[in-house]
């Protein structure tokens, strides 16, 4: 028989089923886990999920098994969560909107692992208000040191530029360069700023360095991808869980520590969080996003210097 726990968030009572189910077996990480978890990073992980469309990567069998990844809501998901309907090609998707711990509560119990956010909010879906450099280790082989290496080329070159950097261990291979944005570009601009960016660093360190989609043809150097940024693709959220051993966490990290030769990826876990909690390591990058404007110029003196 399936077992069954009431718990209270704010206004809301949510129904939690089968709180023991294991969903990471090699660690023993149930279902409640999951749920305490999230209810916890609720307050550092909110602000970064409010008014953005959502995807939802569901693990209903554990991590062992195969993903169900959830863009439309499904109909059984209680009116009390918000939704936000967008355009996509041929009609429209109906995405969960998570505005508040009672949301996040649910999508866990609902075994929603990794919650995926929008580069943009609903009220503006094609003009992001973030724009990620995402890069990753070259090969399994392959030691962190190259990552923060090259994370440092991307935030020197921000720097350049005029634009605020936000860093995050992505909880899986890689880190995420976050450049918060305006909202006056519409995404093909954006992503054309950040392709030329990247194309611009490759050019200065071809031999660790490269924009080469092929995996084949990238012979160990660090990949810089900027593939997220267009409509409709999404970017792990901070704070969220991996469906990986050891339930890494997306884990947002201050730029000096880049120069710690202890990190990684996966460095914080579902059971080690907590001691990032009290304090915010993005606490110091600005409210407000920033134009390209300027930093499009720039670039271009840059490029022809």
């Amino acid at each position: 028989m399936s077992s069954q726990r009431s718990i209270r968030v704010g206004r809301r009572t949510i129904e939690l089923r089968r709180p023991e189910k294991v969903l990471f077996p090699d660690d023993g990480v149930t279902k409640a886990d999951l749920v305490e978890h999230y209810r916890s990073v609720a307050p550092r992980m909110l602000p970064h999920l409010r008014r953005r469309p959502m995807m939802m990567v569901r693990h209903p069998d554990g991590i062992g098994k195969k993903a169900l990844v959830q863009k439309n809501i499904p109909d059984y998901f209680p009116d009390w969560i918000h939704r936000t309907e967008v355009a996509k090609e041929g009609g429209t998707v109906t995405h969960v909107v998570c505005d508040d711990t009672a949301t996040l509560v649910y999508l866990a119990d609902q075994a929603c692992v990794t919650p995926h956010r929008w580069l943009s909010r609903a009220d503006a879906p094609d003009h992001p208000d973030q724009l990620i450099f995402d890069l990753d280790i070259p090969s399994p082989a392959a030691g962190f040191e190259d990552v923060r290496w090259a994370a440092h080329r991307v935030c020197g070159l921000m720097d350049e530029l005029g634009l605020p950097v936000r860093l995050m261990t992505t909880g899986s291979s890689g880190v995420h360069i976050v450049v918060p944005l305006d909202r006056r570009a519409p995404f093909d601009d954006v992503r054309s700023f950040a392709s030329a960016a990247a194309d611009l660093l490759a050019d200065r360190h071809p031999d660790r360095l490269t924009t080469e989609q092929r995996k084949t043809e990238r012979k160990g150097r660090v990949y810089l991808d900027i593939q997220r940024n267009a409509y409709a693709q999404t970017a792990v959220a901070p704070y969220a869980v991996r469906a990986l051993p050891g339930a890494p966490v997306a884990t947002p990290i201050a730029r000096e520590e880049l120069d710690d030769p202890e990190l990684t990826s996966r460095r914080w876990t579902l059971t080690t969080i907590g001691e990032r909690l009290p304090a915010d390591p993005w606490s110091g990058t600005p409210r407000r996003g920033r134009s390209l404007r300027t930093a499009e110029r720039r670039l271009s003196e840059v490029r022809t210097a």
